[in-house]
């Protein structure tokens, strides 16, 4: 039988489907599906709202230590069901197990961090400049957030947000996309089972365009005071403009077309090591993926001799072995992928695998692990002699493709790694202090890595991106919390009269006149 997935309302699922149907599928196995999901309409979206709207007075009024406490044993949860929800990522959107147990990792980190801050959500006592009087601030929660994720990280980026919005005393409602609603279902699951009061956390299965029209008419009738989304930067913006006419700061968390910079003097294997990795980890559909290798001419065709050695030998297929990358997430992901082949232009050369494109018995890779027909594989390319000129340099390409370029000195390095617009990660190889820091002071980029691949956040370091890669708001760390809190302040005046700030304030008398002998 397979498994009927649905929306998750103030406790209960909803087994009508106003939305349709829809079948998830395993990539790597293209003639099985994973699940059934039972997608709501824009009414089930408010519905949802209203629900959070309901819960969340009581959920803020339980104190933040509690909430913590709720938040620890979520974490506790998803640890002793790690590798079932594991398997469940590797089979819906098809990423290697390895990855997979590292992503269901990182939810039990972004617990473990966030349990503690029930206990820290600091305001400050700040001295008055009048007598008698106290100034103090406090941390409030923003009231119900709409999160809506992406797949790619189908468990991680969601605890991102779900995990800090819920803490802060805010009720949520989460959106996972419409290609992992089995995932969506089974981490709702272990966060419900975790201690939270019904309402306070509640899952909508829908696909992209009616969550907007469900999130207008939630923002319009007030029941959404923040949204947080992590997409394309063409989504994003759109979610910018609606929340912009309602005088809302969304958490934005965009595209990246991610430079990674080799310097003449850097580690040469080390730099192909982390390309690979940051190239075609995932098959290149991480939002951290890397889009072009910036290389000083000097070391270009050392550079590119061995890159294009090492991922001709880096194991494909079967994302249950031992593989860098498997299938496509979807075939969505897949045809457009295929598209992107074709702003390949003619003063480019391509490198990396023995075909290009869908990896097929016409088409075939050299060591592939498994059989292709079964799934949806594509070939790694790195496609040499990219200039700023280039589509394939300006675009994101979500999929196992990486671009070459090469530059002369430090400055022309800097600006192909802003050029294009994007800011989301970085990284440059280098043995150069003076290199690393003045990378860092110049690239545009939210993240910055040296001597390591773009992809790869840690729980405890903020994250997010600049220009079309984001709104400049962060996620992970205390940085989040100003994601989802908002600051009150205080004003507490005992003196038993009126006293007004900038007028009834002591002075401290000086003789300013005052001059050393001499002067």
């Amino acid at each position: 039988m397979i498994k009927t997935v649905a929306s998750i309302i103030a406790g209960e699922r909803r087994t009508d489907s106003p939305g349709g149907r829809i079948a998830s599928i395993d990539p790597a196995h293209t003639g099985t599906d994973v699940a059934e999901a039972l997608l709501g309409d824009a009414a089930t979206f408010v519905d949802a709202c209203r629900a959070a709207r309901a819960a969340q007075p009581g959920w803020a009024a339980t104190p933040a230590p509690v909430r913590g406490r709720a938040v620890q044993q979520i974490g506790r949860l998803v640890e002793d069901n790690a590798e079932a929800l594991a398997r469940l990522v590797t089979r819906e959107i098809g990423k290697p197990i390895a990855e997979s147990r590292g992503e269901v990792q990182e939810v039990v980190d972004t617990c473990n961090f966030f349990l503690g801050e029930g206990r820290r959500l600091y305001g400050q006592t700040v001295p008055s400049e009048m007598p008698d009087k106290q100034l103090f601030t406090f941390r409030t929660p923003v009231g119900v957030a709409a999160i809506v994720t992406a797949g790619n990280f189908p468990v991680a980026v969601p605890s991102w947000y779900l995990v800090p919005a819920l803490l802060c005393g805010n009720a949520v409602v989460w959106k996972p996309a419409e290609y992992a609603p089995a995932l969506g279902e089974a981490l709702a699951e272990l966060f419900l089972h975790g201690g939270l009061p019904e309402g306070v956390l509640n899952l909508v299965l829908a696909d992209g365009p009616t969550t907007f029209t469900g999130l207008s008419q939630a923002l319009e009738a007030g029941l959404v005071d923040k949204v947080g989304f992590t997409g394309s930067s063409e989504v994003g913006r759109k979610l910018g403009e609606l929340c912009g006419r309602h005088l809302q700061n969304p958490c934005l968390e965009l595209g990246g077309k991610n430079p990674l910079v080799v310097m003449p003097d850097a580690e040469l294997d080390l730099a192909v090591e982390g390309a690979l990795f940051s190239g075609f980890g995932t098959a290149g559909q991480r939002c951290t993926s890397l889009g072009t290798v910036i290389v000083h001419e000097s070391v270009h065709d050392a550079f590119l001799v061995r890159f294009d050695r090492a991922t001709r030998a880096a194991a494909v297929g079967d994302p249950l072995r031992d593989v860098l990358y498997g299938p496509m997430i979807s075939e969505r992901f897949l045809d457009r992928f295929l598209s992107w082949l074709d702003v390949v232009e003619g003063h480019h050369t391509l490198h990396g695998s023995t075909g290009v494109g869908r990896i097929t018995a016409d088409n075939p890779r050299d060591g592939f692990v498994g059989d292709p027909s079964e799934g949806l594989y594509c070939h790694p390319t790195i496609v040499d002699g990219v200039t700023a000129k280039d589509e394939l340099y300006r675009t994101e390409t979500f999929g196992p493709i990486v671009g070459v370029a090469s530059f002369g000195d430090f400055d022309e390095a800097v600006e192909l790694a802003n050029g294009h617009g994007y800011g989301l990660s970085s990284a440059i190889y280098t043995t150069s202090p003076t290199h690393a820091f003045r990378f860092r002071e110049r690239v545009s980029a939210g993240m910055v890595s040296v001597n390591n691949s773009t992809s790869g956040a840690e729980a405890h370091l903020p994250f997010g991106g600049n220009g079309k890669s984001g709104n400049g708001s962060r996620q992970s760390g205390v940085w989040v919390l100003d994601q989802f809190t908002r600051w009150q302040s205080l004003n507490w005046d005992y003196a038993g009269k009126l006293q007004k700030a900038q007028m009834d304030v002591a002075d401290v008398p000086a003789d300013l006149t005052f001059r050393l002998p001499g002067n």
